[in-house]
């Protein structure tokens, strides 16, 4: 769990010149998985070239996991009435989406149009990003790849260990049925593994990637990761959100 600041800046550098994407949900796709890919302490390098590395990652035309089929979403209108929904005020929806989600092993949010368009358009550009989770006394650090509408997280150390076959552990997908009419996008995230990953880490890593990616600032440690990952140091992740170095 514990991990050494100058540690992850060597693994982030071993990947000079590299990108890749996600997805968060768990009823919809648990049964695209196959059992749980249990992680090993053997950790081979990640490929040192970056662009190889993020081309063999999370795509339209690959599998991220083993037996994963990415991109198949359930339909909004399958999980509530959005035909009932229509006629309700942005905060309503946002507040029954928010309620259904309740107590269901799901996490529901929501955001304005225009932030998710400029999520969407980041994310073109940079789709990979690492986020640690505090843990305890130390950290662990997930690995993000953004696929819009869709963000995956998975443990770095798995990704390294298996690479395009590391399943994810936190899927996330964004509705915009209400987006033109109600300036509203509407979030659904899931666990797929629940031994990896807490509801309330997923929750805090659904708003932490937002943060990333929406505020200038930080959206700049993004870029550094995905177009001058020579330069990108994790300790400077670290310190934006007020976690010790380790």
């Amino acid at each position: 769990m514990q991990r050494v600041s100058s540690t992850i800046s060597r693994t982030i550098a071993s990947l000079s010149k590299a990108r890749t994407s996600f997805l968060l949900t768990r009823p919809f796709f648990a049964a695209s998985f196959g059992a749980e890919t249990t992680h090993k302490s053997q950790q081979p390098e990640i490929p040192g070239d970056f662009r190889k590395w993020g081309s063999v990652g999370f795509c339209r035309t690959s599998k991220f996991a083993s037996g994963f089929t990415p991109l198949q979403p359930k339909p909004l209108d399958s999980i509530v009435d959005v035909q009932r929904l229509k006629d309700r005020y942005p905060d309503d929806i946002a507040s029954i989406w928010d309620d259904y989600h309740l107590g269901r092993g799901h996490i529901g949010a929501s955001m304005t149009a225009k932030l998710y368009y400029l999520l969407e358009h980041r994310a073109s550009e940079c789709r990979y990003f690492v986020i640690p989770v505090w843990r305890g006394s130390g950290y662990t650090t997930m690995f993000v790849q953004v696929e819009m509408p869709h963000i995956l997280f998975t443990g770095l150390e798995d990704y390294k260990a298996r690479g395009t076959q590391a399943a994810p552990y936190f899927i996330v997908t964004f509705y915009k049925e209400f987006a033109e009419t109600k300036d509203l996008v509407l979030i659904r995230g899931d666990v797929v593994f629940t031994g990896k990953l807490t509801d309330s880490e997923a929750e805090w890593l659904i708003e932490t990637v937002q943060s990333f990616y929406l505020n200038d600032a930080r959206y700049k440690l993004v870029e550094r990761f995905n177009k001058e990952t020579h330069d990108f140091e994790f300790k400077d992740v670290l310190q934006a959100l007020n976690m010790p170095i380790l």
